[in-house]
């Protein structure tokens, strides 16, 4: 999960849709357990907000019941507001009936009276309150709220079905308001023999970021005898790949060490789904994010060609050999290059052409990092 942008505002992942789940599942299950079995309450949600979370609960609610929903507006902006209007209101007859309210999230509380005072003169046999979130920090009011899903700090969130000025609603994780981010943070791509090292050292040196690169850090990790070195040399003496979760830490280690840092180009970093899947995660926590994914785009020909001939010197085996060359494209292609597809989903993919002089090529990247 990455930063999202609502308007003009950032939002960094808060609760994933694991916990809101497991929140709404709880909640259903404690109001069933304490209403009598022959009880057939009447559910009523509090439109816009909290459609998501009423639909969830109801099918969690394993019991006869009805369901209604009215409509009420107390927010401008990211502010709550002391002007609570009722909107729409509930036809049915609830003479001796239970009525349980659903709530996506209770903050100061002036939405809560206003739903006390609507069904003040209804004649209920009882009056419940169940909400998803609840800001103790800002409650106003003297009023019971009877099932509380999770109480949170008082910052403005969104996501289901919370929004920032009606954007926000359909993500399936809540995420809060956080400040812009500040880095510049590249993830540079491509096959190998593309380039990728040879450019990420003149464009650090240009834009001023930090450069990471998988393979440096790893040699260092091992050289230094590091406890994720070691670990990772367990795992390579005994012919497996290094799990993720060792190479996502040593990337983290190498972020934390640089605190100050403009930004950092990622170099052979992330190489499957999972991992850039952590590194959003990693970044979000931090409220930064990636910028984008600029990919060296080159024809698969001249990669070969440039290895065999980088091998004459290089002193690398698996450059000297076309067969181990053309598997380590297969790999990159079946394994990697389904990268391009992530990113291009979150509009952060750049393709860049990786044919022509070095010059020329740092050229085309720039154009992207200026854009970025």
């Amino acid at each position: 999960m990455s930063i999202i942008k609502l308007h003009d505002l950032y939002f960094k992942p808060y609760i994933n849709k694991d916990e809101i789940a497991a929140t709404v599942k709880h909640l259903a299950n404690q109001v069933q357990r304490e209403l009598p079995q022959d009880e057939v309450p009447i559910f009523v949600g509090i439109l816009n907000g909290c459609f998501l979370f009423a639909a969830d609960f109801i099918r969690e609610y394993h019991g006869n019941c009805e369901v209604s929903f009215v409509k009420l507006s107390s927010y401008n902006g990211t502010s709550s507001t002391e002007n609570v209007k009722q909107l729409v209101g509930i036809n049915e007859d609830l003479t001796g009936r239970t009525v349980i309210i659903l709530e996506d999230i209770i903050d100061t509380g002036n939405t809560l009276q206003q739903i006390y005072n609507i069904f003040r003169n209804k004649n209920l046999k009882q009056l419940k309150v169940a909400t998803l979130f609840f800001k103790p920090d800002v409650f106003k009011k003297e009023l019971p709220i009877d099932y509380i899903g999770k109480s949170i700090e008082d910052k403005f969130i969104v996501g289901y079905g919370l929004d920032y000025n009606s954007l926000g609603r359909n993500y399936s994780t809540i995420y809060q308001l956080t400040t812009p981010p500040k880095m510049k943070n590249i993830v540079l791509f491509g096959p190998p023999g593309a380039g990728k090292g040879t450019q990420a050292e003149f464009l650090k040196e240009m834009y001023n970021l930090v450069h990471i690169s998988t393979g440096d850090v790893f040699r260092f990790n091992i050289k230094n005898a590091t406890d994720l070195g070691l670990l990772a040399k367990k795992y390579m003496d005994e012919g497996d790949l290094v799990p993720d979760e060792v190479t996502i830490n040593m990337l983290k280690a190498e972020v934390e060490k640089n605190p100050k840092a403009n930004g950092f180009i990622f170099d052979g970093f992330p190489r499957t789904q999972s991992q850039a899947e952590a590194l959003d995660d990693f970044l979000a926590e931090k409220g930064e994010q990636i910028n984008g994914m600029v990919a060296l785009e080159v024809p698969e020909d001249i990669l070969v060609t440039r290895l065999l001939e980088r091998g004459k010197t290089s002193g690398r085996t698996d450059d000297t050999d076309e067969a181990k060359i053309r598997n380590r494209f297969n790999e990159y292609n079946t394994k990697t290059a389904i990268l391009k597809d992530y990113f291009e989903e979150q509009n952060k993919y750049y393709g860049v052409n990786g044919v022509g002089s070095i010059a020329d090529i740092t050229k085309r990247i720039a154009e992207v990092f200026d854009k970025l």
